[in-house]
């Protein structure tokens, strides 16, 4: 693609772009902190409690006098953290049952995408509420739970492609040239399988994101003082009619990343179907 038809596309698609620059930001502001603020997001100045935003305080002040940006900002690690490792936790172990499922067949592949329909059948924050109370509470098993539940979704994508892909022409004729199923499975099915549960990834980032925050909210994140985009909601539900900063500003970041990576993830599938054709 020139120059040219590249500023076209990107011009043709404001949304896009408004969607890859808040992903940007909330990316160097989970990894780079410092560029954005330089305040301590858990130290707070008593006298400056509960300020409304100013050019001082972009975001305002807690109820302990906490800059509410700062503790947004570092907050995006927290939440970003929990949010990759539940992608990757369904990804990996929703990838590895599904290659299994589509590739072995037979009772396995029956056996595996039964577990899978019960998995669907139950709603996923019920779900994600009963592996947290059974795992405890916390970040990291915060994400394994918000994982754990869209591991059949990704088998089934990923069963669906491999029942696809093991009946092509090329699997069949490194069969037949002599290479075992091992290697037939890593070498040739499983990179031709993959698109799809890649792009599926990107769609549920969005999801993933929304949940590990609804979980945060409930109170099962991290502990605080540290600050995480759904208990810094949380934290302001007592000052709704005094301080509507604290769970509108934490809210709207929250939103904005769900929606913008939602419409990356959109252009993302759209492209994928693109290259397919």
């Amino acid at each position: 693609m020139s120059r040219r038809a590249a500023a076209r596309f990107w011009l043709r698609r404001p949304g896009l772009v408004l969607a890859v620059a808040v992903l940007v930001l909330v990316l160097l502001s989970a990894f780079f902190p410092g560029l954005f603020t330089g305040r301590d997001p858990l130290s707070g100045v008593p006298a400056e409690r509960l300020q409304p935003p100013s050019l001082h305080h972009p975001f305002g002040t807690d109820q302990l006098g906490r800059d509410l940006f700062s503790r947004v900002v570092h907050g995006s690690a927290l939440s970003l953290k929990a949010t990759s490792l539940a992608v990757a936790v369904g990804l990996v172990v929703g990838s590895a049952l599904g290659l299994l499922a589509g590739y072995v067949g037979g009772l396995l592949d029956d056996a595996l995408m039964r577990i899978a329909d019960v998995l669907l059948a139950i709603p996923a924050l019920l779900l994600s509420l009963a592996l947290v109370t059974a795992l405890g509470f916390g970040t990291v098993k915060v994400a394994v739970a918000v994982g754990v539940t869209s591991v059949a979704s990704f088998a089934r994508i990923m069963r669906a492609e491999v029942l696809r892909v093991r009946e092509a022409t090329f699997v069949e004729a490194a069969r037949a040239s002599g290479s075992g199923p091992l290697p037939v499975l890593l070498r040739h099915v499983l990179p031709n399988a993959s698109g799809p549960v890649l792009v599926y990834a990107a769609v549920e980032f969005g999801t993933v994101v929304l949940a590990v925050s609804a979980l945060s909210f409930l109170g099962y994140g991290a502990e605080p003082p540290a600050p995480e985009w759904g208990s810094l909601v949380s934290g302001g539900r007592d000052y709704l009619a005094t301080a509507w900063w604290l769970t509108t500003l934490p809210g709207l970041t929250i939103a904005a990343t769900v929606l913008a990576a939602g419409r990356g993830s959109r252009a993302l599938d759209g492209e994928t179907e693109e290259i397919s054709r």
